[in-house]
């Protein structure tokens, strides 16, 4: 493909936000993707089993695993720069506190439903054991983020496996990747639409060179009346067909989390990643939502550069003078750009997530409707932010 057609169309063929002609600020990269950034890999495990009913042991099964390798394979143990920020902790991301301690992060990220943490994370150690043997003579703290999926999946069933999140790291590639229902955003629900998987980037200059910030989501948040797109509030335009709102009625709406992972090829501090992670609820915002109370939403930005600066690893021998640490950094003056691609990159990945979707039926016959596409763009062209 082209790269129009890259920026408009997932490997699959599905429409992507700006194939309906919606506008967007900034310049993304080729793909328009967290793989953008140099050695980025993205790799899912999609489970779909049964019909929606609890039979023959298989059950509704709409659910799976992302893998996000700041590195790529080769790169697992190596420490990256990364600071992460709960906007509400009505969720998980395992790992966190020694991110905060070490300010580093040196192993695959994975996403996937809230009861399936457990295998997920002793996916990542297996993994490492039989790839990276040296590296578990040391204590591994993986990271993995979830989201529930509890409305469409069976997600009690332990369905989600060890080898389901081993199988998501080795098919982890760059390039152009899949969005909407694949990986762990498979049977995820964003503003009382079908969610799940989103991701674009954006090219930040920096005098002698450009830069890559790059934003994957797992959009699983919002209220239908929210809904925003290109400054538009649709929510009550696109109220007519709703079962999820009508299943979960007389409860708070707007539930369920996003987690967020920003990936930059700029060298950047611990805090500078940190601060990074902390625009991402700007970018949600500007598709509507005010952040439930209900939805954990949990952001962990990563700096690829200055690979292993911050490794901690025991020391060999008594310290010399060349036991010393070098990083360069982009200067805190000068991180204006990166954030405006942060909160630019996340509020298209979001519609990324939706756009990119179809109906989808779960556990005892809950649907999940898809945007609708025609009826979007047509509120967007009597608004005149479509042409046409």
């Amino acid at each position: 493909m082209n790269q129009r057609a890259v920026l408009n169309m997932t490997p699959a063929g599905k429409q992507r936000a700006r194939a309906l002609g919606i506008p967007f600020r900034g310049k993304p990269g080729p793909a328009n993707a967290v793989t953008d950034v140099e050695g980025v890999l993205v790799g899912y495990s999609t489970i779909i089993e049964g019909d929606g009913k609890l039979n023959l042991g298989l059950g509704p099964v709409r659910t799976g695993v992302t893998a996000i390798l700041p590195l790529g394979r080769e790169g697992v143990g190596l420490a990256c720069a990364a600071g992460y920020h709960s906007f509400n902790g009505n969720g998980e991301m395992t790992g966190m506190s020694w991110i905060e301690e070490a300010g580093s992060l040196s192993l695959p990220i994975l996403i996937t439903n809230t009861h399936a943490v457990g295998p997920c994370h002793r996916g990542v150690i297996d993994w490492v054991a039989r790839n990276k043997p040296e590296m578990t003579s040391q204590w591994l703290l993986p990271v993995v983020g979830e989201t529930w999926d509890g409305y469409l999946n069976d997600i009690n069933g332990s369905h989600v496996t060890v080898d389901h999140a081993m199988a998501a790291i080795d098919s982890a590639a760059g390039g152009s990747i899949e969005e909407g229902s694949v990986g762990g955003g498979t049977g995820m629900n964003c503003y009382a639409f079908k969610g799940g998987s989103g991701t674009a980037s954006r090219v930040v200059g920096y005098g002698h060179r450009d830069y890559t910030v790059g934003v994957f989501l797992q959009t699983n948040f919002g209220s239908r009346h929210e809904l925003t797109i290109a400054g538009v509030p649709l929510g009550n335009e696109l109220a007519g067909e709703n079962p999820i709102e009508s299943f979960f009625s007389g409860q708070p709406t707007g539930a369920g989390s996003c987690i967020g992972i920003v990936v930059t090829d700029a060298p950047l501090l611990p805090g500078q990643c940190k601060a990074l992670a902390r625009r991402v609820p700007l970018g949600l915002a500007r598709t509507g939502t005010s952040g439930s109370h209900f939805s954990g939403d949990i952001f962990l930005a990563v700096s690829n550069a200055n690979p292993d600066a911050l490794n901690g690893r025991f020391p060999q021998g008594p310290a010399t003078e060349e036991s010393y640490g070098h990083m360069d950094f982009i200067p805190w003056g000068r991180m204006d750009d990166f954030y405006t691609a942060v909160v630019q990159a996340t509020e298209e990945a979001v519609l990324n997530a939706l756009v990119a979707n179809h109906d989808m039926i779960g556990r005892d016959g809950n649907r999940s409707p898809a945007l609708p596409h025609d009826k979007v763009v047509a509120a967007l062209k009597a608004r005149g932010v479509i042409s046409g």
